[in-house]
């Protein structure tokens, strides 16, 4: 069973899937999500140990060798976001069956988790597969799920959001096929380590130029890049709040996952940064969404919203990694995308359970529920700490890598912009706790309540694990540094090749 690891990463979640129309209490359907995302979760577990002491894992579906047949290709940046999915996935879903409860009519409760679990096949789909036209169908089976996810929302604006989301979704996917056929119709093959060795020889013709264009913009619609976030906000404001907290720490890593893939497995890096010149426009380009984004997070009235701006600056800090083209700096971005999806997850979730007591995270309605929701609020302010990037935080331990890669260059003048980005974050995160704690409370909530102890429990088990690899940085780190490394260096001696014999 242990070297079908691969396929049962994404084969498990997909068949429990329609398997959740067959039991009838949706509290059955909501203990079988729950135990396959925990399945899934150790499954990822297993992989990534097995990455990092064995190296690469192909798993040859059917038996059929690359090109000719479909792999999965297990290295340590997959194993990474794989880990990160799964574990998200299944905290959140503890809280999910309360908050639910409120947020998702009773009739839709079941449909809730059978796209759920579409949604959470499609993203490990996308992260584990080897080859690149799998890539396009498992981001649509991601991304339909989604569109269909934010819409349960009772509030009619999440239709909007989600018919906004699919428009701007269905033309990154759309981007993506249309590279991604360009890189067939000059390699004849869709394999990505496969399209890594025959590129370039064709890599300066105006058809792989076009192709790669085609690719990264695509994907940075998905991955919400500034100026492309347009659909963004409303999705995380609009949606059910577990789907927020889900979408929040997940799908936008994934699509930074493709990006870094596309970019540094496939094109390589020299045709990224050097043939072409990435490297400024990525830069100016994450700068501008650290300031625009938090600027606009500022004068936000639904926390929805504010969070939302707030993620897309964050996005903003990875491209910045990204952008510099260094060990340093990818390391500095797999460690935020890690920290960051511990963030979200927990600050959306808390947002959650904000909503399921007083039906509004508006931010007028905060009013001294800090007194009222003691834990709840706490959870929030040390989920902003952390995007602040305050000490003994994870979001410390992101900025402190990047603020190092930075430096590490020369570049001086953008360190301290990124620390002056930081500031921002100060000013939102204290319009919180200025509501919260420095105003009275409103007599409408006189009778609220703290969080259910099921909200409570995968809240703070996310704000501990902030605090925690703030403090004990040896996993993030390790693994975002081996990934790195691993990325601009690749030891063909290193590989394991596993068979399907099924």
């Amino acid at each position: 069973m242990l070297v079908h690891l691969p396929v049962l990463q994404v084969i498990v979640p997909l068949m429990a899937a329609p398997l959740c129309l067959i039991l009838k209490r949706v509290q059955l359907v909501w203990l079988f999500t729950l135990l396959v995302s925990g399945i899934a979760f150790l499954i990822s577990v297993l992989l990534l140990q097995q990455v990092m002491s064995s190296g690469t894992i192909i798993y040859e579906l059917g038996g059929w060798e690359a090109p000719w047949g479909i792999e999965y290709r297990i290295d340590k940046l997959n194993a990474f976001l794989l880990l990160i999915i799964t574990g998200i996935s299944t905290v959140v879903l503890f809280a999910a069956q309360t908050s639910i409860e409120k947020e998702i009519s009773q009739d839709k409760h079941t449909v809730f988790y059978v796209l759920y679990l579409l949604s959470l096949t499609g993203m490990l789909g996308i992260v584990a597969t080897g080859d690149a036209f799998n890539v396009f169908v498992f981001l649509e089976i991601s991304s339909l799920s989604a569109y269909a996810l934010i819409a349960l929302g009772k509030d009619r604006r999440a239709l909007w959001a989600a018919y906004q989301y699919l428009i701007m979704g269905t033309i990154g996917a759309t981007f993506i096929l249309i590279g991604i056929g360009l890189m067939y119709q000059m390699t004849g093959t869709l394999n990505m380590e496969d399209l890594s060795q025959r590129l370039p020889e064709v890599a300066q013709t105006r058809t792989v130029f076009t192709a790669y264009a085609f690719v990264i913009v695509g994907i940075c619609l998905k991955l919400a890049m500034f100026p492309l976030h347009l659909w963004l906000p409303n999705a995380y404001a609009y949606a059910p709040s577990i789907v927020t907290a889900f979408f929040a720490a997940t799908a936008t890593k994934v699509a930074i996952y493709l990006l870094i893939r596309f970019t540094f497995s496939v094109f390589g890096l020299s045709f990224s940064f050097t043939t072409l010149p990435l490297q400024i426009i990525f830069m100016a380009l994450g700068m501008l969404g650290i300031f625009v984004a938090s600027t606009t997070a500022i004068y936000q009235t639904n926390v929805k919203h504010l969070f939302a701006y707030s993620s897309i600056a964050q996005i903003g800090y990875m491209i910045v990694g990204f952008s510099i083209s260094s060990v340093a700096g990818l390391t500095a971005t797999l460690l935020h995308l890690f920290n960051h999806a511990l963030m979200k997850s927990a600050l959306f979730l808390a947002l959650g359970a904000v909503m399921y007591r007083i039906g509004s995270v508006q931010l007028s309605q905060f009013q001294g529920l800090g007194r009222q929701m003691p834990l709840t609020m706490a959870a929030i302010v040390i989920g902003g700490l952390s995007l602040i990037g305050v000490p003994l935080t994870v979001g410390f331990v992101s900025k402190w890598y990047l603020l190092m890669a930075l430096i590490e260059n020369g570049w001086w003048p953008l360190a301290v912009l990124v620390l002056l980005g930081s500031l921002l974050a100060i000013v939102y995160v204290w319009r919180i706790v200025e509501m919260a704690y420095f105003k009275p409370s409103l007599a409408t909530h006189a009778n609220v309540k703290e969080a259910p102890i099921s909200f409570l429990i995968p809240i703070w088990i996310l704000v501990f694990a902030n605090i925690y690899f703030g403090i004990d940085t040896r996993l993030g780190v390790q693994v975002a540094q081996a990934a790195s490394e691993s990325l601009f260096a690749v030891s063909v001696s290193d590989i394991t090749i596993i068979e399907d014999s099924l």
